[in-house]
């Protein structure tokens, strides 16, 4: 019998009675014919994997952006980065703070930066490293472009403030209110010529309406009774913009901008998860696209995962990094795509890493790579488990000596709604061009409410189909 759900996201509510799936470093894809094997309409795909491209000096990747000359630069700890596409990272100056997080954009002549109190140009021509002084530049922590114009907030006010026109100078009169609701300004984010100011509690939309004094006008009806919990939870992905939400009555909804309206992408699985973290505010988020699946990447401060959202499937999984045997949130604080790479910055060791499918360890390390299914029930009525079947790609394994060689996979399951699980059993997935090999287990006792978890540990190519499940009833 084909075990119908196997194939999904994560998604454990309060009680794992009721649900306790886990998608972890897997995602679904759909088959967009919907008519494959046993008429399958997804499959799981093991996710990407990391190399070490460069080591910098400082410990902490806090920013990272490709500019328009297509060269990446990257802020660690104190120091700005200017690397090569032979992954050489050459110092162009030291900020006047090593932590936290840093926002970026250029102009096409000049890469402006600001780390939340001072702000920083690289010219780009000559790697030129400055700091901001015009005595009209008030600090910001966000910084956006959009017509010839950096776009700053100013912390803790309602306000935001410009650049001269394709300038880096600034006027004390260049500066406006958000003044739809009196709360502060926490991002600024240009997308499709909209400027996006959100605020703690509300969100406004501008537009640059050429006026002479000063440029942005409020897009009439864009205003948003939905603000932003996390300054650095916003992001732009396929045409749109997300966000980390609060409001006046709570905090802890992902929210997607559909038009002017804001739509909830969270689960009420995710929600339960942000809830438990505490304060979000540090939460940091990033976006790629990567073989037409567009992800939305939240990291959260006390979280042991790192939640994804894919907005070509609206369903989302979690990523970690295996620490001997403890999950740990995954490597990756910022994210940038250049010299046709998708990079990413440690956020805790000074690496700079390669992301790619084609990989399947984490720079060495092991990737452990689980799917928790739903709950397996027949009424609750008794029911014996003559086997359990992992419908993968088999016959993986790798070529040479070494961990891979001879790829495993582990079950185990649970028979009290996902709190206590049975001891580990292991299977062969085949050895390299083992086609025919079964992940198959046999004489699993019985059950009235059972829950099955896969494993793959092996640095091995991942492709997980379905499940069956071979049950007969045994008693009331």
């Amino acid at each position: 019998m084909r075990f119908a759900g196997f194939i999904g996201p994560s998604y454990t509510l309060k009680s794992v009675n009721v649900d306790c799936q886990r998608c972890i470093n897997l995602y679904p894809e759909m088959n967009e014919l919907g008519t494959g094997k046993e008429r399958e309409v997804a499959y799981l795909i093991g996710t990407p994997g990391l190399s070490t491209l460069a080591t910098m000096a400082a410990s902490v990747c806090r920013g990272m952006w490709t500019a328009t000359n297509g060269i990446l630069y990257a802020v660690y700890g104190a120091k700005c980065y200017k690397v090569s596409s032979a992954w050489s990272a050459t110092e162009l100056g030291t900020l006047n703070s090593s932590t936290g997080p840093v926002s970026m954009a250029d102009n096409g002549t000049h890469l402006c930066m600001v780390d939340g109190t001072d702000g920083y140009v690289v010219t780009l021509a000559t790697d030129a490293f400055a700091e901001i002084v015009d005595v009209d530049f008030p600090g910001a922590d966000q910084v956006t472009f959009q017509d010839g114009y950096f776009i700053f907030n100013e912390p803790d006010t309602g306000r935001f403030f410009i650049s001269g026109l394709n300038s880096t100078a600034f006027d004390a009169l260049d500066i406006a209110t958000s003044e739809g609701n009196p709360d502060n300004v926490v991002a600024v984010m240009s997308d499709h010529r909209d400027l996006w100011i959100f605020n703690a509690k509300t969100t406004e939309v501008f537009f640059n309406s050429g006026n002479a004094d000063f440029p942005f006008e409020r897009v009439q009806g864009a205003f948003i009774e939905h603000g932003c919990a996390a300054a650095f939870s916003v992001a732009k992905m396929n045409n749109t913009v997300f966000w980390l939400g609060q409001d006046e009555r709570g905090a802890g909804i992902v929210y997607m901008a559909t038009g002017y309206q804001p739509q909830r992408v969270s689960t009420h699985a995710v929600e339960e998860a942000l809830r438990g973290y505490g304060d979000i505010s540090t939460a940091c988020a990033f976006t790629y696209q990567e073989n037409g699946h567009f992800f939305y990447v939240l990291n959260c401060p006390n979280a042991s995962t790192t939640w994804v959202f894919d907005s070509s499937t609206g369903m989302w999984h979690e990523r970690v990094y295996t620490n001997e045997g403890v999950f740990e949130r995954h490597r990756a604080q910022c994210h940038a795509y250049a010299y046709s790479t998708h990079i990413v910055g440690d956020y805790a060791n000074g690496k700079l890493y390669s992301m790619s499918s084609s990989v399947y360890s984490d720079a060495g390390d092991e990737i452990s790579r689980t799917r928790i299914a739903p709950h397996a029930t027949s009424g609750l009525k008794l029911v014996r488990h003559n086997s359990f079947q992992l419908d993968m790609e088999v016959g993986v394994g790798l070529d040479g000596s070494g961990q891979g060689i001879d790829p495993q996979v582990m079950m185990k399951f649970s028979d009290d709604g996902g709190h206590v699980w049975s001891n580990e059993k292991w299977v062969d997935c085949g050895r390299i061009g083992q086609r025919k090999i079964r992940a198959l287990w046999r004489r699993l006792g019985m059950s009235r409410d059972r829950v099955y978890s896969v494993t793959i540990t092996d640095p091995v190519k991942v492709i997980l189909i379905g499940a069956e499940i071979n049950a007969v009833p045994g008693g009331a």
